[in-house]
């Protein structure tokens, strides 16, 4: 019987493949609201597949004054990293094609993963957690619920922290390897309350023990010579950074998830 086959190691990392790496557009997502183009990056023999968001490419946005959606989604990266649970692919700030902008690594999801639904009773099944009700059509309405999922439970956590406006069903991306990543991070890190998302279902209920644990890590980290705070540094403005602090040491304070606050629409329209 032969030896198996030895699958030779990486030349690059694809931290290293991501940055430094020459980008070819290979085509375009028309249904983002700005520009995202799908690439292949290739360099020192390795390729892969991933988004790039060029800065020119963004709409502005009148409550998102400061900075690029480019740096909000490095800066998303950059805190799911310290919080050890690798919610966010891969993402960088570099130069491409079109000029600067965030490069993420391209992660296929798997089709027939439910994690939302939208049922015809007054209360969840077991496994499932209420989200609110959403009308499907002239006078009718069902219940949207999500799974008791504990990695969407951690994404909800992460999206408290860094104050995600756009949760949205289509920004989560289960894989086969039972991995749970959310993308689509650029409207994120507002000085102002503006969590908007489908992940209600823990709302008001205590943080796991886990979730305690990686929040005072992330307390840590975002002291003033804080390994987290000198890769934010740059990304987001001195005020967000401020105000990043502040909903970690809201959350250790309250040790729970949060609820609504009625100030900003609660849930992303449409879910999708």
């Amino acid at each position: 019987m032969s030896a198996p086959e030895r699958i030779p190691p990486r030349s690059v990392s694809t931290a290293e493949l991501l940055t430094r790496g020459e980008l070819t557009v290979r085509g375009q997502i028309r249904e983002a609201s700005n520009a995202v183009l799908y690439c292949s990056v290739s360099h020192a023999g390795e390729e892969a597949f991933c988004v790039y968001k060029p800065v020119r490419g963004e709409r502005p946005l009148w409550d998102f004054p400061d900075g690029t959606l480019a740096e909000r989604e490095v800066a998303a990266y950059e805190v799911s990293e310290a919080t050890g649970w690798g919610l966010v692919p891969l993402t960088v700030l570099r130069d491409g094609p079109f000029g600067e902008g965030m490069c993420q690594l391209w992660i296929e999801g798997e089709a027939g993963s439910e994690l939302l639904g939208l049922v015809d009773t007054e209360e969840p099944a077991p496994g499932w957690k209420a989200i609110g009700l959403a009308e499907v059509g002239e006078g009718e309405t069902a219940l949207l619920v999500h799974a008791d999922d504990e990695r969407l439970r951690r994404l909800a956590v992460l999206d408290a922290v860094i104050n995600n406006a756009d949760r949205k069903g289509g920004h989560l991306l289960p894989t086969a390897g039972g991995r749970l990543y959310g993308i689509d991070h650029g409207v994120t890190f507002n000085t102002e309350n503006k969590l908007r998302t489908l992940l209600w279902g823990w709302a008001g209920e205590p943080l796991t023990a886990e979730a305690v644990d990686v929040l005072k890590g992330l307390q840590e980290a975002l002291g003033a010579s804080g390994a987290l705070t000198e890769r934010l540094t740059g990304l987001i403005t001195a005020a967000e950074l401020d105000a990043t602090r502040a909903r970690v040491d809201a959350l250790l304070t309250s040790g729970k998830h949060p609820e609504p606050s009625g100030e900003w629409p609660a849930i992303p329209w449409p879910p999708v």
